[in-house]
């Protein structure tokens, strides 16, 4: 499944919990593109994750949980 990470709604946002929830969650994204992307999102771009079928639901909990708004894409 493809998420867009449209932005991060969070006063003071933790950049070092952020890249490990895309780390985790993602496929194909190792550590340091996680901390890139999280630079990404954090200046305001869109960020196009793909996550695996069977963690969407921690996904969506842990993305919410860091307070990222996320779309899905089909």
């Amino acid at each position: 499944m493809k998420l867009n990470l449209l932005s991060c709604g969070a006063q003071r946002p933790d950049k070092r919990a952020i890249a490990q929830c895309i780390a985790e969650i993602s496929t194909n994204i190792d550590d340091s593109l996680a901390r890139e992307l999280t630079d990404i999102l954090l200046e305001g771009d869109l960020v196009d994750i793909e996550v695996d079928g069977k963690n969407t639901s921690s996904a969506f909990r842990a993305l919410r949980k860091l307070d990222i708004d996320y779309e899905i894409v089909e």
